[in-house]
């Protein structure tokens, strides 16, 4: 008898790897009911990691999106999954225990049965609670092993893994092949060799598109055993996001696997509205570049999700690079030849880091990295003359425990810094925090909501919900899209034009000062110098005197205000934009000696 293999669609992830925002609670409620007339999905993935913070950066309650969108997928007896990151819950840094325990409880309540739980270090100690309340809230826990490709990574590694996963109580265990590098007979290895040992463990297959291989994947591991696939569908299909439906059910049921026929008339409807949600708003936000699959993933195993983001870091840093050449005497790249270039930088600095595997957050330090040290290269210095805090932390292992070994290079330059290592459990350094967030919300006379829903939302986002509670999220996107149209002078726009970044005279300011240090925006956003935030004209003055690590100025973001710290102690001898500037991630704002 043909063995049954079941699909999950991932609407969530299908927006999250291909732009910036996801449909409104309204639109979900209108596609809902039109995903489950195909009749072809046993699990649709509703909610987690960044879909909810979204909702709070254009002013939407996430608690009722989650409600609302889970509902009809609830009453049809098809299971909800949600996407959470282990130790960083559902935002990119970690979580106090208690309110990730809240977490499952609140998830559970709005409708979501099974909870997807990832840690991007595969550190079991960071899974472990997540399996552990999930199971005490009434989910399904499944634990996610982040795939990639390398020495570390071998079937016996993931194996064990699997083995402890399992121990702990795990009901299910995902291949989250999240950019899609997994070797095909790989992965089947692994699936077979998890089955055999564990027969009763549920498997489910999640594998990008990026590099081409997950159709491939998933023909493989369906054949060793494994019970869903993960899919999506067109028009956000393929690319940097994941194969779509009607292709990979075609694939299965010609190999001889039972698989569900799909209500082509309802495809075709789902399809036609999701079109309207991205001609309404959301194509303004969508990256053309991840539309695109390339082979070039192959090798640096970057995520698909990031490579829009990594393309406005590489034209953001173009100039400067260039720049730095010339007064070197050197050969200037083309963009192509930088891209190329980042890619092999990330293969040489992947292994010296520890093989982290280049998930979400991790996956952006090690791109960082490589990135700066192309500039430090063109510039005449060595690599690593600046690594941030957060990847330092990552290096030091106060997020858990590196897969591989760091190279002596970077032991020796931590221990030159007189930075400590750090082998504890990663969740003792975040002592629990609901009883002063419960202080806040009765301060504030806010409800703590259905099964204290929105004590957990502040708790877990608590900025992005007070700018949401203030009505500043709703207002500033608002003046975002109106922006947006502005700028795409047309109502359809799926690409996000390109902001112009300013020049600068690098030839003279490194004429004057050799041993000048660009400062460099971390993010996308409005500028603004620390000195008088109500003052438009002012500045740093130039001279002043800045301690390594002291903010110079601040980004207000969509989610706030990031602050941009000086890298070394210096002064200023430079300012590249103005207070109020509109500037892009990676653009340089002022230089240091």
């Amino acid at each position: 008898m043909a063995r049954e293999i079941k699909f999950s669609l991932l609407y969530r992830d299908m927006w999250q790897s291909s732009g910036k925002y996801v449909p409104r609670v309204d639109q979900l409620k209108q596609v809902a009911p039109v995903i489950i007339d195909m009749g072809c999905f046993a699990r649709v993935e509703t909610n987690g990691g960044a879909f909810e913070q979204v909702n709070l950066l254009f002013g939407e309650n996430p608690n009722t999106a989650v409600r609302e969108w889970t509902a009809p997928f609830n009453r049809a007896g098809i299971q909800t999954h949600m996407l959470e990151r282990a130790l960083n819950g559902l935002r990119m840094n970690p979580v106090p225990a208690d309110v990730r325990k809240l977490m499952f409880k609140v998830k559970k309540a709005q409708g979501t049965d099974i909870a997807r739980s990832f840690c991007g270090l595969n550190d079991p100690r960071n899974l472990q609670p997540s399996i552990e309340y999930a199971k005490a809230a009434g989910m399904v826990a499944q634990a996610a092993m982040s795939i990639t490709f390398g020495q570390v990574f071998t079937e016996d590694y993931y194996v064990r893994l699997a083995d402890t996963l399992a121990d702990f109580g795990a009901d299910e265990i995902c291949l989250k092949d999240m950019a899609g590098v997994g070797r095909p007979a790989f992965l089947g290895k692994i699936v077979k060799a998890i089955k055999e040992r564990h027969p009763k463990l549920t498997i489910q297959y999640h594998g990008h598109s990026g590099p081409g291989f997950s159709v491939a994947s998933m023909l493989e591991v369906a054949r060793a055993g494994a019970d869903y696939i993960d899919v999506a569908m067109e028009p956000l299909a393929w690319g940097m996001v994941h194969p779509d439906i009607i292709t990979v059910q075609a694939m299965l049921k010609d190999a001889g696997f039972l698989v569900p026929d799909v209500n082509m008339a309802a495809y075709m409807e789902a399809r036609r509205l999701t079109q309207t949600f991205i001609d309404d708003f959301l194509g303004y936000f969508i990256d053309s570049s991840n539309k695109q699959m390339s082979s070039l993933l192959v090798g640096c195993g970057l995520p698909g999700g990031m490579m829009g983001s990594m393309m406005a870091d590489l034209r953001g840093m173009h100039s400067a690079i260039n720049a730095a050449l010339r007064q070197n005497n050197k050969q200037e790249v083309a963009l192509n030849s930088l891209v190329v270039q980042l890619f092999q930088e990330v293969e040489y600095v992947w292994p010296m880091l520890g093989c982290p595997p280049l998930v979400t957050p991790f996956s952006q330090y090690v791109k960082n990295v490589s990135l700066m040290n192309i500039l430090f290269m063109a510039q005449g210095k060595p690599r690593f003359s600046s690594i941030d805090k957060d990847t330092w932390n990552m290096i030091l292992g106060r997020m858990g425990k590196l897969p591989g070994a760091l190279a002596p290079g970077i032991v020796e330059l931590a221990k030159q810094q007189q930075l400590e290592f750090y082998d504890g459990d990663p969740q003792a350094a975040y002592p629990n925090a609901l009883d002063t967030y419960r202080k806040e919300m009765k301060k504030n006379g806010w409800d703590f909501g259905k099964d204290n829903e929105e004590l957990f939302e502040l708790a877990m986002h608590d900025r992005q919900y007070r700018e949401y509670r203030s009505g500043v999220a709703k207002e500033r996107f608002e003046k975002e899209l109106e922006q947006a149209r502005e700028k795409a002078g047309a109502p359809i726009v799926v690409v996000r034009p390109v902001v112009e970044i300013p020049c600068f005279d690098i030839h003279k300011i490194q004429a004057l000062y050799p041993t000048a240090l660009p400062v460099q925006s971390p993010v996308r956003g409005k500028l603004i110098w620390q000195y008088d935030l109500t003052d438009t004209s002012t500045a740093p003055v130039i001279g002043t005197v800045f301690k390594k690590g002291q903010p110079l100025c601040y980004v207000q973001t969509y989610y706030g205000l990031e602050p941009v710290s000086a890298p070394i102690d210096g002064q200023i001898v430079q300012t590249e934009a103005k207070q109020g500037d509109a500037i892009e991630k990676n653009q340089v704002i002022a230089f240091l000696k």
